[in-house]
């Protein structure tokens, strides 16, 4: 299974959510290859956000090999699954996704924690809570990983 997690920027919630479910997947022994990437440009070639790595890496993971990159047309056909993380993210994948595309494009959350979006935390600066959310929908996507084998 090869997914592709997105956000806006690709320096918060998409490497925080490669990263957790790198460490998840680890543990359960589920082969997977992960990537993360942002609908914009502005942080292309950067590491995830200082405070996110910092929130992350007490609870495990790593983030700090990851950098930003813009999704593509490609990634569509590249990987089995995309994964937004809020509404605007899955439009604007949904507006770039090609005629060809292979890929399914789904929200990462679905209702774990009675959400439906991950909120930004380079904007409400709850890095630890925004992780939570991360945290609950990675075990999530584990289990119907694991359910389809």
């Amino acid at each position: 299974m090869r997914i592709l997690f997105l956000c806006l920027g690709n320096i918060c919630r998409s490497p925080a959510a490669e990263g957790v479910f790198r460490t998840l997947a680890a543990q359960a022994g589920v082969p997977v290859t992960l990537d993360s990437a942002g609908t914009g440009a502005w942080h292309v070639g950067e590491p995830p956000y200082g405070p996110m790595q910092a929130a992350a890496s007490p609870r495990g993971h790593d983030l700090s090999a990851l950098r930003a990159r813009q999704l593509k047309p490609a990634d569509f056909r590249d990987f089995d699954l995309i994964l937004a993380m809020d509404r605007q993210n899955y439009r604007d994948a949904l507006a770039l996704r090609p005629a060809d595309a292979t890929a399914r494009l789904e929200m990462f959350l679905q209702g774990e924690r009675g959400v439906s979006e991950v909120p930004d935390p380079y904007y409400t600066r709850d890095f630890d809570g925004c992780l939570d959310i991360i945290e609950a929908g990675a075990r999530a996507l584990l289990m119907r990983l694991q359910r389809a084998q």
